[in-house]
């Protein structure tokens, strides 16, 4: 598998409602952290995410996050 695309090094932090999301995995989406479809043609794809209550989320936008979606702090051991 490839290497995702490093959209930021810091989470992105939303006030989430109660649904669902598709986060991208990819971090070629223009609507992070939200799936686009441009993973197409990749290895990548989206994944799919309950939010079961409304508050805050920190969604990975590095794409490196062992607990992704949500940041782990991944982005400080980048280079």
């Amino acid at each position: 598998m490839s290497e995702p695309n490093v959209f930021q090094k810091s989470p992105i932090v939303k006030d989430m409602d109660p649904g669902t999301y598709w986060w991208c995995s990819c971090g070629r989406s223009e609507s992070q952290p939200f799936c686009d479809g441009s993973h197409k043609g990749s290895d990548f794809a989206p994944v799919k995410v309950e939010v079961n209550e409304s508050g805050k989320v920190a969604w990975c936008a590095c794409k490196h996050s062992k607990n992704g979606p949500y940041c782990d702090g991944s982005h400080a051991g980048l280079s």
